[in-house]
C-alpha cells in the first residue's frame, strides 16, 4: 500500500455503502483518499446517487448484496484491499425483531471477517456503536469518559446486546488471523441524512411549531458530525497497515468539536433556526410518568406484534438513554492516526439545518 506504484490502484469495499454514515464515507473517500482506484459499494438498497459518482477517475461499483448472505459478501471482499464494515440495522424502537438485528449485525459482520480472512484481504475498519458502552440500565452516567474508562456495560434492549456481541467478533481476531481490524465508536451522529431529526422536525411542524421538552437540560449527550465520523474513517483504514502494531485491535471513540446539551437541546441547535420552539424549562411531565408511559409502549409494542407494527418514539430503552449523561473527552484518534475534525461546529451545524430546511421544504 506504500509503494507509490499502487497508488491509484487500491480497492476499497464499504458495506452499508448507501446508508446514512455509509454514503458520507463512500463521498469521503472520493474527496479525500488519492491511492483509490476502485471503490465498491455494498447495500441491500442501492442509491440512485451512485450513479453520478461513475463519472469520476475513480471506478465506482454499486453491488447489490446483503451482509447476512455470506456467498455475496464472499463475491464483493474478493480482490478489496481495505474493508470498511459499516452495515447494520440501527434499531432502538423495535421495529425489527431480535432475530433479525442479531442476523444482520452479528452473522453479518461475522460474514465479513470470514470473507476477508478466506480472500486475503489484511485491513478492516468496523462501524461500531457507543451504545456497546452504554448507557446501562442502571442509569449510571458516563462524564467525560475515554476508551479506558471501567463502565458496567449492562444491556437488555436487542441493539446494544448485539452490538457488543459483533465488536467481540472484531476484537477476537486480532492476533488470531492475518486480519488487523480496527473499531470506531461513535456517539450520536448528526447531519445530513439523519432520519431522526426529520422525524422531529416533521413531527415539531404537524404540532404547530412546538416540541415539548421531556428531559432535564442538564443531562448532557455527546454527539458527532457525521462528516467528521467519515473522516475519521477514511484516515484510520488509510493508517492501518502502516501502523498496524499500534492500532490492530483497537477501538476509537468518534469525536469532534459539538457542543455537549441534552438531547433535546442539541436538536434545537438546528430545528430551531428552521422555526420550531422548545416548551418549557423543566421537563412538562414528571419522570415516574414517563417511565410509566414508556412500559406501557412496551407492552403495547409486545402484545401488538403479531397483528401490527407498533414502535413508538418512547419506551424503557429510549428513555433510559436520553435521560441519562453520556460524554466523552480523548485523544486517542489524534495520537495513534492524526486525526482532526475536519468540520469545525459551525461548519457542521451549518451544514444540518441547510439540510432539515430542504428535507422540510420536500416534505410540504
Amino acid at each position: 500500500m506504500a509503494d507509490s506504484a499502487q497508488a491509484q490502484k487500491l480497492v476499497y469495499l464499504v458495506t452499508g455503502g448507501c446508508g446514512f454514515l455509509g454514503e458520507h464515507v463512500v463521498r469521503m473517500l472520493l474527496q479525500r483518499e488519492p491511492r483509490l482506484g476502485e471503490l465498491r459499494v455494498f447495500d441491500r438498497h442501492l442509491g440512485p446517487w451512485l450513479e453520478e459518482l461513475k463519472t469520476g477517475p475513480v471506478r465506482v461499483t454499486a453491488i447489490q448484496g446483503d451482509v447476512t448472505e455470506a456467498h455475496e459478501v464472499a463475491a464483493a471482499v474478493a480482490g478489496a484491499h481495505v474493508v470498511i464494515h459499516t452495515a447494520g440495522l440501527v434499531d432502538v424502537f423495535g421495529r425489527a425483531s431480535p432475530e433479525t438485528i442479531h442476523e444482520v449485525n452479528v452473522q453479518g459482520t461475522r460474514n465479513v471477517i470470514e470473507a476477508c480472512v478466506q480472500t486475503g484481504t489484511r485491513f478492516l475498519v468496523y462501524t461500531s456503536s457507543m451504545e456497546v458502552v452504554g448507557p446501562n440500565t442502571k442509569g449510571h452516567p458516563f462524564y467525560r469518559g475515554n476508551e479506558d474508562t471501567l463502565y458496567e456495560a449492562v444491556h437488555r434492549h436487542p441493539y446494544p446486546c448485539r452490538g457488543l456481541s459483533s465488536a467481540c467478533l472484531c476484537h477476537q481476531v486480532h492476533g488470531g488471523l492475518p486480519l488487523v481490524t480496527c473499531a470506531l465508536r461513535p456517539t450520536g451522529i448528526y447531519g445530513e441524512g439523519h432520519q431522526i431529526m426529520r422525524d422531529f422536525y416533521r413531527q415539531g411542524l404537524r404540532l404547530g411549531g412546538w416540541l415539548f421538552r421531556a428531559i432535564p437540560a442538564s443531562v448532557e449527550h455527546g454527539r458527532v458530525y457525521v462528516g467528521n465520523v467519515a473522516w475519521m474513517h477514511v484516515l484510520a483504514a488509510r493508517e492501518l497497515e502502516r501502523r498496524a502494531a499500534l492500532m490492530g485491535g483497537q477501538v476509537y471513540f468518534c469525536y469532534d468539536g459539538s457542543p455537549y446539551k441534552s438531547y433535546e437541546d442539541f436538536n434545537m441547535e438546528f430545528l430551531g433556526p428552521c422555526g420550531l420552539q422548545l416548551v418549557g424549562a423543566r421537563p412538562l411531565l414528571p419522570y415516574w410518568l414517563l417511565v410509566f408511559l414508556a412500559a406501557l409502549n412496551a407492552l403495547l409494542q409486545w402484545l401488538l406484534r403479531p397483528l401490527v407494527l407498533y414502535a413508538p418514539l418512547l419506551n424503557p430503552y429510549t428513555l433510559a438513554v436520553a435521560n441519562t449523561t453520556f460524554t466523552v473527552s480523548t485523544d486517542k484518534a489524534q495520537r495513534h492516526f492524526g486525526y482532526e475534525p475536519l468540520f469545525s461546529w459551525e461548519d457542521s451545524r451549518t451544514r444540518t439545518i441547510l439540510w432539515v430546511q430542504a428535507a422540510g421544504s420536500s416534505a410540504q
